[in-house]
């Protein structure tokens, strides 16, 4: 028994030292960034009802939650998922507040399963911004520029990179192919793990080989303003087609604010989460196993609490970027929240010795004591 309660449960982790109060100035620094944009922070539920989160992030991800039955016989789970439970809010308690609503938290979520071998944590703090009530390209690019600057202030600019994508340029694909609900997952895995081979035999079953050539060459485009040209060239239903056109109104945008060496449109970035209906982006940090955040355009889901409205949101791994500033030694970061070393008091007077610390801390030092044998 002592044996067993010696180790930590597989995808759990301690923080502590200097890695903790990097930790704790990285969500400091971002939830400060976010009250500069006008985000006001809420804090959700642990615990919610299953079905919640089978609604927000689709059957198959809520799937990966720790799941418990309540005392009436309702299927609880512990919070998988920040956005689902922000939406709800937005459709219930703030239903008679003016919109736009930009609302931000700082929020552990709990997985049983992890989503990849990459992402191979069970808990993990998610941090970030819901902008509900607002649609069109003002919208997703504030998104994207809060993003940018967490980054810049992060000292990570210049090793990250985003990636542009929008659901409705596969949608618009799966309604031209006439695809089920399942074969329409199916497809998406194949686009997701780049498998052009199983795709082309996939699609195969739905399309004549020169209608199934486009689509092949579509999911496999990459880079910047080139890969909407070429798609253009590939696509022929409108739905994606305007999908293509908003993605160019947003890369506009982003050239105008000379950050498109940052930016980088993929096609082939098809989002795992059901709630997303237009733009969806990633962003990736050298040296980092999987992506440190994540985000898009969610239209349709406050639908399922009574009132549909556009939002846009995204979400950083706290856990991951302060496993890739910690390991590029960016204890400067950190420098403003305390100094390694405190000032040592000693002493064999206990009042004495307490009266100085506290004087100390009056002027914001950092103290140690060493206590020998003191008295009163």
């Amino acid at each position: 028994m002592s044996e067993t309660l010696s180790r930590i449960p597989a995808g759990m982790r301690y923080y502590s030292g200097p890695e903790a109060r990097l930790r704790r100035t990285i969500e400091n620094t971002l939830v400060s960034i976010f009250d500069g944009w006008s985000y006001e922070e809420i804090t959700t539920p642990t615990i919610d009802y299953y079905s919640l989160f089978e609604h927000g992030m689709g059957r198959s991800q809520a799937h990966h939650a720790f799941r418990f039955s309540d005392t009436d016989g309702r299927m609880l789970a512990i919070r998988p998922d920040v956005t689902s439970l922000v939406a709800r809010a937005a459709a219930t308690l703030f239903a008679e507040r003016e919109r736009p609503l930009r609302l931000c938290y700082v929020a552990p979520v709990f997985r049983q399963q992890p989503r990849s071998r990459a992402e191979w944590r069970r808990e993990s703090t998610q941090i970030g911004c819901e902008f509900i009530g607002a649609n069109g390209s003002a919208a997703d690019m504030e998104a994207l520029a809060i993003v940018c600057e967490v980054l810049e202030r992060l000292k990570l600019d210049c090793d990250s990179l985003i990636t542009l994508n929008d659901v409705e340029v596969f949608n618009g694909m799966a309604e031209q192919l006439k695809l089920t609900r399942e074969a329409r997952a199916e497809m998406r895995d194949l686009i997701d793990t780049r498998n052009a081979d199983d795709l082309g035999r996939f699609l195969a079953r739905y399309s004549h080989e020169p209608e199934a050539r486009p689509f092949k060459q579509l999911v496999q485009l990459s880079g910047k303003r080139n890969v909407l040209t070429d798609a253009r060239g590939l696509i022929t239903n409108p739905r994606s087609q305007a999908a293509l056109s908003r993605l160019e109104r947003l890369w506009s945008v982003v050239e105008s604010l000379h950050l498109a060496d940052r930016f980088e449109i993929d096609l082939g970035d098809v989002s795992q989460l059901d709630y997303y209906t237009g733009l969806t982006f990633k962003i990736y940090i050298s040296g980092a196993g999987a992506r440190v955040a994540s985000g898009g355009r969610y239209d349709r889901l406050t639908a399922s609490f009574g009132q549909e409205e556009p939002a846009v949101g995204f979400v950083f791994e706290l856990d991951t970027l302060t496993e890739v500033l910690f390991a590029r030694a960016c204890d400067s970061i950190a420098a403003g929240s305390s100094s390694v070393e405190g000032a040592r008091l000693t002493g064999n007077n206990l009042g004495e010795l307490f009266v100085a610390a506290r004087r100390k801390r009056e002027l914001g030092e950092r103290v140690i004591i060493t206590a020998s044998e003191v008295s009163q």
